[in-house]
C-alpha cells in the first residue's frame, strides 16, 4: 500500500506517546513517518486496514466517491489527528493529501496488542472511537437539517476551534473541498462566505481568502444554531 508514498521514510523515535497517545506504561512500537504530495491518496476505500495514521504536518480529507460520480468528503485531518482507525477489516473511505503533508505510520496489530495490556492506551481508543461517531453524527445532522448558510456557520467555526492561530482560520483545503463537506455547490459556499463578510461577521487576509478572521462570533455560533 506503500507503493504510493513519494518521499523517503524519515527515522523517528518509536513511543505511543510519540504517535499522540497516552499510555500507563510508553510501550515502545514501530512508528514509520511519510510525506504525501498534495492530491496524492494515502490509501484507498476497500484497502485492508493494516495501519493507522496521525497527522504530523499537513492535512488529509477522507472521502468516497458516489456512484453518479460525486465526491462526499466525511472528515478533515489535521496537525495531530488520528485516523484510519477502523472497526473492520477494511477502510470504508479514500484518505489523500490537501496539501503536503507528513503522517506519522503505526501497524494497527501493533495498537491492538498495547492496548490488550495497557487499560490507558484502551482508554484512548475508546476515546477516539466515541468522538469519531459523535461528528459523524454531527455531520450527518449538518447535511440532513441546516441550510446552506448554517452548514458554512458551522464549518466556520469548527476549523475556528481546530486551525485558529492569532485570531487567523488558516484554512488548507479549497472551496471545491469545502463544498464536497458539506453537501453544497460551489457557487453556493462562495455566495454564503461573501454574505458572512458583508454582514461583517468574517473578514478575509491575503489574496485567496483561505486566511479568514472571525469578527462576531455570536452572530456566526448564532447562525449554527437554527434549524
Amino acid at each position: 500500500m506503500f507503493t504510493r508514498i513519494t518521499t523517503r521514510q524519515t527515522p523517528r523515535s518509536d513511543s505511543l506517546r510519540d504517535f499522540g497517545l497516552s499510555s500507563g506504561s510508553t510501550p515502545i512500537i514501530g512508528l514509520g513517518e511519510f510525506t504525501y504530495r498534495k492530491g496524492r491518496e494515502i490509501y484507498g476505500e476497500k484497502e485492508a486496514a493494516e495501519y493507522v495514521y496521525q497527522v504530523k504536518r499537513g492535512a488529509v480529507r477522507s472521502y468516497k466517491l458516489l456512484s453518479d460520480g460525486r465526491r462526499q468528503i466525511g472528515a478533515f485531518h489535521l496537525d495531530g489527528d488520528i485516523f484510519g482507525l477502523e472497526n473492520g477489516e477494511t477502510h470504508r473511505f479514500t484518505a489523500e493529501a490537501v496539501v503536503k503533508t507528513t503522517v506519522r505510520v503505526m501497524r494497527r496489530a501493533s495498537l491492538e496488542v498495547a492496548a490488550d495490556s495497557d487499560v490507558v492506551v484502551w482508554r484512548n481508543l475508546l476515546g477516539l472511537t466515541t468522538d469519531n461517531l459523535q461528528h459523524a453524527e454531527n455531520h450527518m445532522l449538518l447535511l440532513g437539517r441546516k441550510t446552506s448558510l448554517e452548514r458554512v456557520a458551522a464549518f466556520l467555526l469548527e476549523m475556528d476551534g481546530r486551525l485558529s492561530a492569532a485570531g487567523v482560520i488558516s484554512l488548507p483545503m479549497s472551496r471545491r473541498d469545502i463544498a464536497d463537506y458539506l453537501g453544497l455547490t460551489l457557487e453556493t459556499v462562495s455566495r454564503a462566505v461573501s454574505q458572512l463578510h458583508k454582514a461583517g461577521i468574517l473578514d478575509f487576509m491575503g489574496n485567496t481568502q483561505r486566511e479568514i478572521v472571525i469578527l462576531d462570533r455570536q452572530s456566526l455560533a448564532l447562525l449554527d444554531l437554527q434549524n
